[in-house]
């Protein structure tokens, strides 16, 4: 009698887990796909917001966004750990403030965000709307940079303007803060 209690218990486990498997299979998977993604498959809005290190673009809620230096314009190469670090803007992306529309595209197959062809994401230790906490880290192999609302990576570390943006606004110096 134990033993039909057994396979009964062990014939049920395998069926919820068969389900559970189903269930998240039902899902494409695709490359550069990973944890930590921001708005997977729903919409994003991207914006602009001013600060220490001059006009860059964010998300809806703030963050900021940033481009990786080894990415194309057809390949995030951001995959893995990086993805917990630096998570992948993904969605139906829709323009506001000074986000330029026509800048905006997708990766294909990945639904990642691009503007002016560089993967967007975001930054995992930027915790408060307005921070840049990653600008200019060198980790995963390159540089992470901020975006100007022209598709420009701004290059700049410390407050001021950027050596690439055609934004010349400044707040003053350090911090990521807004202002």
């Amino acid at each position: 009698m134990l033993s039909t209690t057994r396979v009964g218990v062990l014939t049920a486990i395998t069926a919820v887990s068969l389900i559970a498997t189903a269930c998240s299979s039902s899902k494409p998977s695709s490359a550069g796909a990973g944890a930590g993604q921001t708005s997977p498959g729903g919409a994003v809005t991207i914006e602009t917001h001013s600060g220490p290190m001059g006009t860059y673009l964010t998300d809806g809620q703030g963050r900021s966004l940033y481009m990786f230096a080894s990415d194309t314009s057809s390949k995030s190469t951001c995959t893995g750990a990086c993805l917990s670090t630096w998570p992948a803007v993904t969605g139906t992306a829709t323009s506001s403030g000074g986000a330029n529309a026509s800048l905006l595209g997708t990766l294909s197959g990945t639904g990642q965000v691009t503007y002016a062809g560089h993967p967007l994401y975001t930054y995992a230790s930027d915790t408060s709307p307005g921070q840049t906490n990653g600008q200019g880290i060198d980790n995963f192999g390159a540089k992470w940079w901020l975006l100007a609302p022209s598709g420009q990576m701004i290059t700049s570390t410390s407050g001021g303007s950027s050596s690439s943006s055609s934004s010349s606004s400044s707040s003053g110096g350090g911090g990521g803060g807004w202002s």
